[in-house]
């Protein structure tokens, strides 16, 4: 059976692929160009922008003996490279018009809980109006709407409590509504119900486990399998919590991912509770709760690396980034003769100020290529390069700065350490 998987790179989709492969079915992978797979299965690989294939023609060639559609994409908010019209509506829908003009009859498609009900923002929005555009197809349709999916790995929500588990102080933030989280092996085993071309068809299902949680009991039951004692709660105050989803925001803008943009303070607020009672009927599957799942899998040291280097990732980003601008701003401005009069010591006389001014501009133009995400691997190269050359060039011509108290060479090499920790965790998947 040949089965073609929109999403094969995230959380949800490279999951079914392992499962699906492991039944002895044939993967076709489709994934964002540039995508980074991981593990696990084989088959054709497909890089599909998503958000620009939107006519049945972007599809069609794809879909030669395929008897099966798993369409797991999705984004949380619209940025850099990030439509979620494009990815949750167009797409899906030239996808869904391209499967009924090729006969593939069986399409599985994710959505998420509670977007009939509410749409407080374009992700909800666009996932219903993709709900909509495959009910309006003559297919053998399947809705699956989970709640809030959590799985090994550093994706999404998951790494999210993750993170905030290895917090000594849980900041919680306001209007943040229960949370019926389920877990992936339970999502993954529904897909591999509902692909055999004889199970149960056009019908809208929502997923979740067995209990309702809030976010607290969530980040305390990561907290306790990572072998932890209860943090301190302190309530955020909505002015602070606007901030960080303000500031959220500007980072997307840069092509950044936090999980704490306006998107997610508008969901979460609704919170992800369903009726569970159709799935397990359709299904028989009992899902597991949160704490008997995690039970299940032994946590090791690199879990509790990544819970505490989470939130260390976007500090460390930031204040790499303002350093290289700092400096920059520092050397044109108040320190400027401080520059020139270093430089003429180290005999450039005319070139003295050209030099700092160059320098300075050097400085400013890596810092920035680090806050950016597309150019940031770029920036961290940089800057180690420039970090280099200011030691060479500084043993050569002025070798007294490694004696001098405030050890202006020496501190080059702790600094190059954190840029060699930033590329090591620069990629999100």
């Amino acid at each position: 059976m040949r089965v073609l998987v929109v999403g094969a790179s995230g959380l949800i989709g490279s999951a079914v692929c392992a499962k699906l492969s492991e039944r002895g079915m044939t993967i076709v992978r489709v994934v964002r160009p540039g995508s980074t797979l991981a593990s696990g299965g084989g088959g054709e690989v497909v890089e599909i922008d998503l958000a620009r294939a939107v006519e049945p023609a972007d599809w069609l060639p794809h879909l030669s003996g395929v008897a099966a559609v798993v369409n797991c994409a999705g984004t949380l908010q619209d940025g850099p490279g990030e439509s979620t019209s494009g990815v949750h509506a167009r797409g899906p829908s030239a996808l869904f018009r391209a499967c009924e003009q090729a006969g593939v009859r069986r399409v599985i498609h994710f959505s998420a809980m509670g977007v009939e009900k509410e749409q407080p923002s374009s992700f909800s929005q666009t996932k219903l109006e993709g709900d909509r555009a495959l009910m309006a197809r003559d297919l053998d349709w399947v809705i699956l709407r989970p709640s809030v999916v959590l799985g090994p790995g550093a994706f999404g929500a998951s790494a999210l409590f993750t993170g905030l588990a290895a917090l000594p102080v849980l900041p919680l933030m306001p209007k943040t509504g229960p949370l019926q989280v389920v877990r992936l092996e339970d999502v993954v085993r529904t897909v591999e119900i509902f692909v055999s071309p004889d199970a149960p068809a056009r019908l809208v299902l929502e997923i979740a486990g067995p209990e309702v949680l809030s976010l607290k009991d969530v980040v305390g039951t990561y907290r306790r399998w990572l072998g932890w004692r209860s943090a301190r709660v302190i309530r955020m105050p909505i002015l602070l919590a606007d901030l960080i989803y303000r500031f959220s925001d500007l980072a997307g803008g840069m092509g950044w991912r936090p999980p704490t943009r306006s998107t997610a303070q508008k969901e979460i607020a609704r919170g992800a509770v369903g009726d569970i009672r159709p799935w397990l009927e359709t299904t028989q599957i009992q899902p597991m709760a949160l704490s008997e799942a995690l039970a299940r899998t032994p946590v090791s040291v690199q879990e509790r690396w990544f819970a505490k280097l989470y939130l260390l990732k976007p500090v460390i980003f930031i204040i790499l980034s303002l350093f290289w601008i700092g400096t920059g701003i520092v050397s044109l401005t108040s320190g400027y003769g401080i520059g020139v009069d270093l430089m003429q010591r180290a005999g450039a006389d005319i070139l003295a100020g050209p030099s700092v001014v160059a320098g300075a501009l050097a400085d400013i133009l890596v810092g920035l290529a680090i806050a950016v995400r597309r150019t940031s691997r770029i920036g961290l190269y940089g800057a180690i390069c420039l970090s280099l050359f200011y030691a060479l060039a500084g043993t050569v011509l002025l070798p007294e700065l490694w004696s001098e108290p405030l050890g202006p060479l020496m501190k080059i090499w702790p600094i190059l350490a954190l840029h060699l920790v930033a590329l090591a965790i620069l990629k999100e998947r």
